[in-house]
């Protein structure tokens, strides 16, 4: 156990100066929400719950008078609405493993050869722990995907929930299966294949009873999960402590796609009703990348050509298409974890990440080991490094947020 120890203490002295002051530089760059939506940090955050005053109607104690009134009365004030939304983080904990081999190799030398024998492990364990947080942020407490049908222990999801990021990568991985209420457990398997291309996953085993409009969660997810963008911009009751029926400046927008491909001109329908609501600053708009390709070839095909064209170098693609609407930027991204059928107009400066903590490898503050990241295994000759995150996904303008449903891709 000296030994054991000892290899400890150089692990966790050689992470903290490899890693500590980096981490965000390893996340990777295909999680655009992940990225885009800001941290809100502790200090800003007193007590259990983060409160934020949210303004939810306008002041109505006008008085009209005509030209000729003078001392006239004047009408009784009536307050604007302001809430107060509450809302808490949830937690979620990676753990990985260390074998006392490798690490007595990373423990010897220099700082550079602990980065050297732990970068993979490392950076798997960010990608994976921030995919999952990137999943969360659009789709918590909604599923992961929905069954349209199954042979054998071969899960075939419909076209409209299946988004390629959620699901690569997929194998391993604990699923629960629920029916479209969530109030019944159909049980649990695990993913032995994923198929990109047919829009399937094969199962260890199908638990009993799947059947189609079934939705397919992480295990443990169910219940535990803070609510993604999807879940805010359809909300129809009380979330964050306020009613989305009582204020429609709480509830989300939504605009059918007409169950034809994505269109530019669909896109400002979406962001108009947002318009309505008082957006009236840029906006990105999340899209699959099926809805990416046909937006792409639409622009493509209007684009005009100035003076400043020459017809010796011409590139083809982008990586976002920015055009001016009623409220100004609109900015069109795709990525691969938003499902074929949807697509989200968002104010990004209205949504933030908050919690106790962003990703990390510390032991939380007070524990008396905030620096101690590596820890032995009880019954494995090994150790074992763990991350986690505390967050919820807050919005305080739900009302100038848009969903674009019935996108059926060329």
């Amino acid at each position: 156990m000296a030994t054991a120890n000892k290899f400890s203490d150089s692990l966790n002295a050689n992470f903290k100066e490899t890693y500590a002051k980096k981490i965000e530089n390893l996340i990777p760059d295909g999680l655009k929400l992940y990225k885009a939506i800001k941290f809100m940090s502790k200090e800003k955050m007193p007590g259990n719950l983060y409160h934020q005053p949210v303004i939810l109607g306008l002041e109505h104690g006008v008085t009209f008078a005509s030209s000729d009134d003078d001392a006239f009365n004047l009408n009784a004030p009536i307050a604007g609405r302001i809430k107060d939304a509450q809302v808490r983080g949830n937690p979620l904990v990676l753990r990985s493993v260390l074998g006392y081999m490798a690490a007595q190799r990373a423990s010897q030398g220099s700082a550079q050869a602990f980065e050297d024998s732990t970068k993979f492990l490392v950076a798997n364990m960010l990608r994976s722990i921030t995919k999952k947080l990137e999943i969360e942020i659009l789709y918590g407490q909604v599923g992961y995907g929905i069954v349209s049908s199954s042979a054998g222990a071969v899960v075939t999801m419909t076209t409209a929930s299946w988004a390629p990021g959620v699901w690569s990568g997929g194998e391993g991985m604990p699923i629960e299966i629920r029916d479209t209420t969530g109030a019944t457990s159909r049980g649990e398997a695990t993913i032995s294949s994923v198929d990109l291309d047919a829009r399937t996953i094969t199962l260890n085993v199908l638990p009993a009873g799947t059947t189609g409009t079934d939705v397919i969660w992480h295990k443990g997810a169910y219940g535990n999960e803070f609510a993604g963008i999807h879940k805010i911009l359809t909300n129809t009751g009380t979330l964050f402590n306020i009613s989305a029926t009582d204020y429609s400046l709480w509830k989300g927008n939504s605009q059918s796609a007409g169950s034809i491909p994505l269109s530019l001109a669909t896109v400002e329908k979406a962001v108009g009703k947002g318009v309505a609501k008082g957006l009236d600053e840029d906006v990105s708009v999340y899209v699959s990348i099926y809805a990416w390709n046909d937006l792409l070839s639409e622009q493509a095909a209007k684009r005009q050509y100035d003076s400043s064209y020459s017809s010796a170098q011409l590139e083809n693609g982008a990586k976002s298409i920015k055009f001016y609407g009623m409220n100004g930027m609109i900015t069109v991204i795709p990525t691969i974890y938003v499902k074929e059928g949807f697509a989200y107009v968002l104010c990004e400066q209205d949504w933030v990440k908050i919690g106790s903590t962003d990703v990390t490898f510390k032991r939380p503050a007070g524990t008396g080991g905030e620096d101690t990241y590596f820890r032995d295994l009880e019954n494995s000759a090994g150790f074992e490094l763990r991350c986690l995150a505390d967050i919820a996904l807050f919005c305080q303008r739900p009302g100038v947020g848009t969903v674009v449903t019935a996108i059926v891709n060329s």
